[in-house]
């Protein structure tokens, strides 16, 4: 398959129609605020909602280093979904009810953002289909069935279990043995959200300047080549750019995504594939797929490409960035492995993001009482709802660190003030991590031909050392 006719880069498909907007002013100087939010992404764009919509009189600030959305959340899949990292973790710390709440919390969060973009006229090309991840071997659907009852444990009774038949008439994918679909989850534009936002929490008076690189986090102040802003509060919000922060190179693990997009597919293909639900799409493999039918028609569908690039860097992802041509190859061999009426359809776009990994893969939400510094994040590319709870949580730690109200449901939730070790220096961390991906890939082709229905102890052994379980 020839990719001359591929767009590769450009930030994402997303910002195909739209294209890439003009930034807001800079930061023109030194400056005061209540609050100052570093990031203009899904979590600083919620949290500046959250809090202007509780206390419209606070003076906010969003500082953004290129525009907003233009890190992850102007490139990811569009997946609104229930998913939280670390659950697992919190219910060994914490205990099996209150992963319970964490778990609840999520489940109401894609409602509560479906909710909002209604009610602030946010059109996202929203599709409330909910989540169906497939599995095509016999290991994976052993992991499926696992996965199906861990998720009924903690409390999604709701969820429901298909088999072969009842899958494809779903989705057609080939070679389908069995799938699990929860509501709770929905399709959705990625920047058509993330501009929508931004428009709103303006219009609230909300001051964003973009173009504004942050260098360095201090209680009480945000440094930037323009000016520094001062403010009791300090809210870290960059994801996958954390790392391009003085002092935090090893926080979070700047991890690579890759996606591509197809043209549209004509009506013939949609007879052949289904779809009609338009759920979002996932799989048991150990190095996952994650895709969706988008509101003109087209499948948009992910995966990790290279994983991740040497001493935390993610200065790469620019506007040209290109995605490796194997990795486009990698990501349509998917496709038509799952589609093959596609196998004549043209890939339309390529592009890649980094998304945050904290070194327990436990996303986590704190405000530091003694400095006013607040950071929320380490989504693992669950960061679509996830953002959301985040922002409303750390909304909830200001007014009650403020004394404007006292302990809430979400405050006390366990992933609230998590701590987690930082991760190892290089070479280390890019040998692990590479490693690692080449242990699950191997994993995932041994499993495609094997009749064993047991995971593969390749991947259990990778599963340990990253520390996921």
């Amino acid at each position: 398959m020839s990719t001359v006719s591929t767009v590769n880069g450009g930030i994402s498909f997303w910002y195909a129609d739209r294209g890439t907007p003009l930034a807001r002013e800079p930061l023109p100087g030194d400056a005061t605020a209540d609050i100052c939010i570093v990031g203009g992404g899904y979590t600083g764009l919620w949290t500046a909602y959250y809090l202007k919509k509780a206390v419209p009189f606070l003076n906010i600030t969003v500082l953004e280093a290129k525009f907003c959305g233009y890190g992850a959340s102007g490139r990811n899949g569009g997946w609104l979904y229930n998913g939280i990292a670390g659950r697992d973790r919190y219910a060994k710390l914490h205990g099996h009810e209150a992963a319970v709440r964490l778990q609840r919390a999520m489940n109401e969060t894609v409602d509560e953002v479906v909710r909002v973009a209604a009610e602030e006229n946010i059109d996202a090309d929203i599709h409330q289909g909910g989540v169906l991840e497939v599995a095509y071997t016999p290991a994976q659907l052993a992991r499926l069935k696992d996965f199906h009852s861990v998720e009924i444990a903690f409390g999604e009774t709701d969820r429901v279990l298909r088999g072969a038949r009842e899958t494809c008439e779903r989705v057609n994918v080939t070679g389908a043995v069995g799938s699990t679909w929860t509501p709770h989850g929905a399709r959705l534009h990625p920047v058509k959200l993330v501009q929508g936002l931004a428009a709103t929490v303006e219009a609230l008076g909300v001051t964003i300047h973009e173009s504004t690189p942050v260098t360095e986090i201090k209680p009480k102040h945000a440094r930037t080549p323009y000016g520094t802003v001062r403010a009791p509060y300090i809210l870290r919000c960059t994801e996958g750019f954390t790392a391009n922060l003085k002092g935090q190179r090893r926080t979070w693990l700047p991890m690579n995504s890759s996606m591509i997009a197809t043209e549209p597919l004509p009506e013939s293909v949609w007879d052949t594939i289904g779809w009609d639900g338009r759920e979002t799409l996932g799989d048991m493999a150990h190095a996952y797929m994650y895709a969706q039918r988008t509101a003109d028609d087209r499948i948009a569908l992910g995966g990790r490409g290279v994983p991740y690039r040497f001493g935390s860097g993610a200065a790469h992802f620019n506007d040209t960035a290109r995605t490796q041509p194997a990795t486009i190859e990698a990501l349509r061999d998917i496709l038509v492995r799952f589609f093959p009426a596609t196998a004549g359809a043209r890939i339309d776009h390529a592009w890649s993001g980094v998304l945050g990994v904290p070194r327990d893969w436990c996303a986590t939400v704190t405000l530091d009482r003694s400095t006013g510094l607040g950071w929320a994040g380490g989504y693992v590319g669950s960061g679509v709802a996830t953002t959301n709870l985040a922002a409303r949580t750390l909304r909830d730690l200001i007014q009650q660190d403020s004394g404007q109200s006292g302990p809430t449901e979400l405050t006390a939730l366990p992933w609230v003030g998590h701590k987690v070790r930082r991760w190892e220096p290089e070479p280390f961390r890019w040998l692990g991590v590479h490693g690692m991906y080449a242990a699950y890939r191997a994993a995932d082709r041994r499993e495609l031909t094997s009749p064993r229905a047991g995971t593969d102890p390749v991947a259990k052994a990778a599963d340990r050392l990253a520390g996921r379980h």
